[in-house]
């Protein structure tokens, strides 16, 4: 069966069974994981099979960013996706279960599991690489006008007088994990996607903060030095 005919297959399940009302993490946020995964494992010794099922079924158990048991959210998802491969998909490669749950459960990055294959890092970085980017930023905003956060605090928007707060301020989320991203990436292909559009991140980061100095047509260059990723460090 190609991969084609098991991603619908796969997607069709998810729609007819998956209840999921955070639309930052939909199908099409699995769609759109599985898609940068071919990207990323093109030229490997990576199986698809094993990439595209934990791409579909990742976050078939996700809990919302502010709940107690959030980092426990991927183990859960491994567990699950086993018992979903085996009762709706009896089909399905049985001696790639264990691939497949492992790669689910690393993907988290709350549980801070350590990916040990490389189908498990793949899948890690392609799911890391949607906060990044023109889609990452359209996340964050989502995410956090859905658990009712301010965007900025105006006063000080990079916390530099203060110690930052991504629970209260979104926009600290962008120092506190988005910029850090990049670092955490276990590939070569997720590292160069990711530097690249944390760099579109830090120049919404300058805009705004030109902005909010009065200033409608500059970017803060301050925050374009502070922050762009630089060459010497990928």
């Amino acid at each position: 069966m190609s991969l084609e005919t098991w991603q619908s297959r796969f997607e069709t399940w998810l729609n007819q069974n998956w209840a999921q009302d955070d639309k930052a993490h939909d199908v099409a946020h699995l769609r759109r994981v599985w898609k940068t995964a071919q990207q990323i494992m093109q030229g490997t010794d990576a199986n698809p099979m094993v990439v595209l099922a934990a791409s579909y079924f990742h976050d078939v158990v996700n809990l919302p960013k502010n709940h107690p048991e959030r980092h426990l959210a991927s183990s859960q998802a491994a567990v699950e996706t086993r018992r979903i491969l085996l009762e709706a998909f009896p089909d399905f490669p049985g001696n790639l279960h264990d691939e497949i749950a492992h790669a689910v459960h690393a993907h988290s990055f709350s549980a801070g599991i350590a990916p040990r294959t490389l189908e498990a890092k793949i899948v890690q970085d392609a799911d890391r690489l949607e906060s990044l980017g023109a889609i990452g930023l359209a996340r964050v905003f989502y995410t956090s006008g859905a658990l009712g956060r301010p965007l900025f605090d105006s006063q000080d928007p990079l916390g530099k007088e203060r110690e930052l707060d991504d629970t209260h301020w979104t926009l600290d989320h962008f120092q506190k994990k988005l910029f850090t991203l990049p670092d955490t990436m276990q590939t070569v292909e997720g590292k160069r996607l990711a530097k690249h559009n944390v760099a579109f991140l830090v120049t919404f980061v300058a805009k705004l903060c030109a902005e909010l100095q009065g200033d409608l047509c500059a970017l803060d260059e301050s925050v374009l030095r502070d922050f762009t990723p630089r060459e010497a460090e990928y």
